[in-house]
């Protein structure tokens, strides 16, 4: 298997685990008990085991926004971004998918599949906005650690499972805080609710977007060698 076709099914692989983590949590979060609280410390605990098993192969960006960023700043091609992305949303819609047959039809309908919805009264507007700063906070927080090919570590990926677990406590009763288009695409493809879903796509992009211009205004050095 060649380095591109690896990368590939890492991608697929972390947002697959990321999506039923979090889908799964969303699920049983109301007969369980566990509300907002455990659906945020299940999304943060899968992201962060996640992240660390993919970033040796692929970045372990297990997102969209993320991968987007990672190729602005220039630690991926456009090529391999596309083929990131394309695996992501493979792997989210396979989660959601196993997810649907793994919990009656009665529980994963009363949450619709954890797919993310705009409470009442967040309008489309704020909701692009909050969901923008909030993954803004996550891919700044990967580039400064996974996306710093120079200091690998086995627990990189701890800062980016935090920063999403504080985004799911913050943006989770407002938006549902995606902070992922892959993560929004594989519940809304899966059970058939698109309700605002442009909203998913458009903050996080221009969160990873702006996350991805100040690490590089911020952090990195005119003249510094490119990564590969």
């Amino acid at each position: 298997m060649g380095s591109a076709a690896r990368s590939a099914a890492a991608e697929l692989v972390a947002t697959f685990g990321l999506v039923v983590a979090t889908v799964g949590s969303i699920v049983v979060a109301g007969p369980s008990g566990a509300g907002l609280l455990g659906v945020a410390l299940a999304s943060g605990f899968a992201l962060a085991t996640l992240v660390s098993f993919a970033a040796p192969v692929s970045g372990g960006h297990a997102n969209p926004a993320v991968t987007a960023a990672a190729w602005v700043v220039g630690r991926i091609s456009g090529a391999r971004a596309l083929l990131h992305i394309g695996a992501q949303l493979v792997g989210a819609t396979l989660g959601a998918a196993l997810v649907r047959l793994a919990f009656p039809g009665p529980s994963w309908r009363a949450a619709e599949l954890g797919a993310p919805l705009l409470a009442p009264r967040v309008g489309a507007g704020r909701a692009v906005l909050l969901e923008a700063v909030l993954t803004f906070l996550l891919a700044v927080t990967y580039l400064s650690s996974v996306g710093d090919d120079r200091t690998p570590s086995p627990t990189s990926g701890l800062p980016v499972g935090l920063a999403l677990a504080v985004g799911v406590l913050v943006g989770g009763p407002l938006t549902g805080a995606s902070l992922n288009p892959a993560r929004a695409f594989g519940p809304e493809l899966v059970a058939g609710v698109w309700a605002h879903w442009w909203v998913y796509w458009a903050g996080p992009l221009a969160g990873g977007a702006l996350a991805a211009a100040a690490h590089w205004f911020l952090f990195l050095r005119r003249g510094e060698p490119s990564l590969p």
